[in-house]
């Protein structure tokens, strides 16, 4: 129960870390939080610095997720930890990336976080939701869309593959939180007004462009 205790706390301080921030701020010396939609996700820090930046930020949201359940799923097996343990090592890793104790309970929306917790739990059903997320931005070319529906995706996913149901009720809990901090994204995708993914870095690549070519 302690050692559940710990890694829970632990995963939560790991979490918290604004990996974005950080590195806006130490590639470009910009704050993340004020540019963009002000999110320290992997899409914003993408848009506003560029896909290498945004690839890098997601890699290391990612590992906020798949370093404390993966380590805690080892030792757990050794130690008689059980799926509810895992779980809420994971949950509350993503708790931190959307209420960072760094950034006054603010943070990210948490689907990379999550990612990196699913492929520890099963990797099978977190591919399918990867999935998801690429074939919705494929087809209608919404970061947003994508991640509501692959972490939507989730719990039958597991179920799918075999998962217990504390797993998939587990998952159930974490695509409403996943949600909720896309609230504004859904009230945009409803209105129409929201932002495409394409369709901006065009536009960004084209501003590039043009930059390049007024300073010759």
């Amino acid at each position: 129960m302690l050692q559940s205790i710990f890694f829970a706390l632990a995963a939560y301080f790991l979490g918290s870390i604004p990996f974005g921030k950080l590195v806006a701020t130490g590639v470009a010396n910009i704050n993340i939080t004020q540019r963009g939609s002000g999110n320290i996700g992997a899409t914003n820090v993408a848009r506003e610095l560029g896909v290498k930046w945004g690839v890098f930020t997601l890699l290391l949201d990612m590992l906020k997720g798949f370093v404390p359940v993966a380590v805690f799923a080892h030792y757990g097996s050794e130690t008689g930890g059980n799926d509810l343990a895992v779980f809420a090592v994971g949950l509350s890793a993503l708790l931190g990336h959307q209420f960072s104790i760094f950034l006054k309970f603010r943070g990210g929306k948490g689907v990379a976080t999550a990612v990196g917790g699913y492929l520890v739990i099963s990797l099978p059903a977190c591919l399918f939701g990867i999935l998801v997320f690429v074939l919705t931005v494929y087809k209608w070319d919404f970061i947003s869309l994508g991640s509501i529906l692959s972490a939507a995706a989730m719990p039958g996913l597991l179920a799918l593959f075999g998962e217990s149901p504390i797993t998939v009720i587990g998952s159930a809990v974490v695509a409403v939180l996943i949600c909720l901090k896309h609230a504004g994204n859904i009230e945009r995708l409803l209105r129409g007004k929201e932002r495409k993914w394409r369709r901006r870095q065009h536009q960004t690549s084209k501003s590039s462009s043009l930059s390049s070519s007024s300073s010759e």
